[in-house]
C-alpha cells in the first residue's frame, strides 16, 4: 500500500514537471541577469552568450526587462549589440513604452514587480551556426541634458529570450 502511495505521488511529480517544460516548447534560450541594487549603470553592460544550431526557422526574440515602482520613466532606451560568430556585429537603439497614457504600467505582476517581454527582433533567422553574444546597456537621459543617467533605478532584472516561430 506505501509503494503505491509513494507511485502515485511520484507519477504526480513527473506529470507536473512534465507539463511545466511542455508548455514552453518554442524556447530556444531564456535567461536572466540581476541588477544589483535595482540600479542599472550606464556603463553596466548586460550580457548573454547562447548557441544557434539552426540557421533555417524563424525566431522571436525578446529583451525581458522586470522593473519596480522606483523606475521614474514612461519609457525606457536600451542600446542592443548582437554578435555573430563570424565576427559581424548588429547594432541597435530600441525604445520601449513602460507606461500607457495614464501612467498605469504596461508589464504583467500583481506585485510591485512587473515584468515586460519587449520584441527586440520579429521572424529573425540567425544567418550562421555557433556562439552569439548579446549585449544590452541602458541609453536613458533625461529631457534637454547630453549626459547619460548614471545609474537608472528600478530596473531589477534583464533577460533576453529567444523562440522559434
Amino acid at each position: 500500500m506505501q509503494t503505491q502511495i509513494k507511485m502515485h505521488k511520484l507519477g504526480r511529480c513527473f506529470l507536473l514537471w512534465f507539463l511545466c517544460t511542455a508548455c514552453d516548447g518554442n524556447r530556444v534560450f531564456d535567461a536572466y541577469q540581476s541588477i544589483e541594487n535595482g540600479q542599472w549603470g550606464k556603463d553596466e553592460l548586460v550580457s548573454f552568450e547562447f548557441e544557434i544550431r539552426d540557421t533555417l526557422v524563424e525566431n522571436d526574440l525578446y529583451i525581458q526587462i522586470r522593473n519596480t515602482e522606483a523606475f521614474a520613466f514612461n519609457n525606457l532606451f536600451i542600446i542592443a549589440s548582437l554578435q555573430f560568430p563570424n565576427g559581424e556585429q548588429s547594432i541597435d537603439t530600441l525604445e520601449y513604452k513602460m507606461t500607457d497614457r495614464f501612467g498605469n504600467w504596461l508589464g504583467n505582476g500583481f506585485t510591485d514587480i512587473k515584468e515586460n517581454k519587449l520584441y527586440y527582433k520579429e521572424s529573425f533567422v540567425f544567418p550562421v551556426t555557433g556562439n552569439y553574444t548579446i549585449h544590452f546597456e541602458q541609453a536613458m537621459r533625461k529631457r534637454n541634458q547630453v549626459e547619460g543617467i548614471e545609474f537608472l533605478e528600478g530596473i531589477s532584472d534583464v533577460g533576453f529570450r529567444i523562440e522559434k516561430k
